[in-house]
């Protein structure tokens, strides 16, 4: 009898994880709570929210779930890898203890300090007022103010000046846009270099790189607009050099696992941190403990090797008996999303065009669903179209072919997703 698998969420990451899923032959079923029109059409979507730990747990033993494969940030902290483990479910993902590497902006930053790992200084505090004095304190300096909890990957605002930088405070701390990931805010210097993903499976003790990916966060062409949970993506990252990819293996991956496995809270699942490289070298902006979005979309195409057979060495501690093996066609994805988004936008406008997508390219769902008229719009980010190509021009041509041969009314994407690195 074949693995019957859990995977939460609905965005285009959850959707390119269960079309890899299904290629393997060690993969049943496939199960995504609560899913979208896209998952629905490789498994069955389950109609549990996220945040809902039992009702997620109850589900699995339901479906008779065999294994869970963590890919977005939520269960996580709130214990769902736990839970399930102690239901006697195989999962790939890290505890609630060491998923604080992400939800606790506090608790990563201290951990790098401690342990060595080249990131950005900063100051954390619990209250405003002693907040505002600091950046008062420091005459103007470029700043980032960061929410230190889960904030969907929008909790970091970029501040050139004293005034942005305080009306970050107000927005985090005092309007309280981020909810409760407000209570404790980062204050940190402002990096000046270039962004890029880097991905890597882990099992507690042994890592392995994930070819690494560049996204684009703006929600406007040039890198302007509102922040976003990402536009587009390419992958592999074309200011990536060899030399640098060892140094990020061995002072961040690898340094990150083997600090977390000293201090008893072993890290177990996907290992993604967010890396800002400078004249000085790669530093962290950030940890994320999960698959990124829309980074997985151009990954996991790329991926020849079987996901499940990875993740469930992974979290059986056997990663150090496995090769992974990834295609060099790089690959390019362009989000499609509802006119507005990030702010306000509307749901329920027909979806047409999908169904003239050439043979091999791929059109990952986020937020749609099936109605009576058929396949429509349910979120901001709506589809990423995802190309490859002997080269990064190549695939991002054709990434863009054929986002211009689906409709909805009020799409909005970017036209300039890879421009920069093929130019």
């Amino acid at each position: 009898m074949g693995e019957r698998v859990l995977l939460v969420g609905s965005g285009g990451r959850e959707h390119a994880i269960a079309w890899k899923l299904r290629q393997s032959a060690k993969v049943d079923e496939v199960f995504v709570a609560p899913g979208n029109a896209g998952t629905a059409r490789l498994g069955t979507n389950v109609a549990v929210q996220p945040k809902d730990i039992d009702g997620l747990a109850k589900a699995a033993r339901e479906l008779r779930i065999t294994f869970y494969l963590a890919s977005m940030d939520d269960p996580q902290p709130l214990g769902l890898v736990d839970r399930l483990s102690a239901e006697g479910i195989l999962c790939y993902g890290p505890t609630a203890a060491a998923a604080q590497l992400e939800a606790s902006k506090a608790f990563s930053k201290e951990f790098m300090v401690r342990h060595g790992i080249r990131t950005a200084a900063a100051r954390t505090f619990s209250e405003y007022g002693a907040a505002r004095a600091y950046v008062e304190s420091l005459q103007g300096r470029p700043l980032v103010v960061k929410a230190s909890g889960l904030a969907a990957g929008k909790g970091a605002i970029v501040c050139a000046n004293e005034s942005q930088a305080l009306e970050a405070l107000d927005i985090i701390m005092l309007r309280r846009d981020f909810g409760s990931a407000g209570n404790t805010v980062l204050v940190e210097e402002r990096l000046v270099g270039w962004e890029t993903s880097c991905h890597a499976f882990c099992d507690g003790r042994t890592a392995l790189m994930m070819p690494f990916a560049s996204d684009h966060k703006r929600a406007q062409d040039g890198d302007i607009g509102l922040n976003t949970g990402g536009m587009g993506a390419y992958s592999p990252s074309e200011r990536v050099s060899q030399a640098l990819a060892d140094e990020v293996r061995r002072d961040v991956v690898e340094r990150t696992v083997a600090g977390m496995a000293a201090e008893g809270t072993p890290f177990a699942g996907t290992l993604f941190p967010g890396l800002m490289v400078t004249e000085a070298g790669a530093h962290v902006l950030e940890f994320n403990a999960r698959f990124g979005d829309p980074e997985t979309q151009v990954l996991m195409p790329r991926l020849e090797s079987d996901l499940f057979e990875v993740c469930q060495a992974a979290a059986q501690g056997r990663l150090n008996e496995v090769r992974v093996s990834w295609s060099e066609r790089p690959t390019v994805g362009v989000v499609m999303a509802s006119g507005g988004y990030p702010a306000t936008y509307k749901l329920g406008h027909l979806i047409e065009g999908t169904d003239g997508i050439d043979p091999d390219v791929h059109v990952f769902h986020a937020g749609t669903k099936d109605d009576t008229r058929g396949l429509v719009t349910n979120g901001g980010r709506v589809l990423t179209v995802v190309a490859s190509g002997s080269t990064l021009a190549e695939a991002r041509a054709r990434a863009y072919d054929n986002v211009k041969r689906i409709h909805f009314t009020n799409a909005h994407y970017r036209t300039d997703i890879a421009l920069r690195a093929v130019k």
